[in-house]
């Protein structure tokens, strides 16, 4: 099966595995146990981590909270 992102299904999921399991560390039963959004957000942090990738928003807790409370 296709996907829009190029690549079939089995591709895609192929390189996934490759990054939980090389990349992040994660056993394989891990690595399938794990919700796609879930591993999704947690590789986003290790690129992050790694310098791979910048934020897309950096926030500090001025930010969140106002000055006064």
């Amino acid at each position: 099966m296709n996907n829009p992102c190029g690549g079939n299904t089995e591709e895609v999921f192929t390189r996934l595995l490759y990054y939980g399991t090389v990349q992040m560390g994660m056993s394989v039963d891990d690595f399938w146990l794990t919700p796609i959004g879930l591993f999704l957000d947690l590789w986003a942090c290790h690129k992050q981590f790694l310098g791979m990738e910048k934020p897309k928003q950096t926030f500090s807790i001025d930010d969140i909270i106002p000055p006064g409370i």
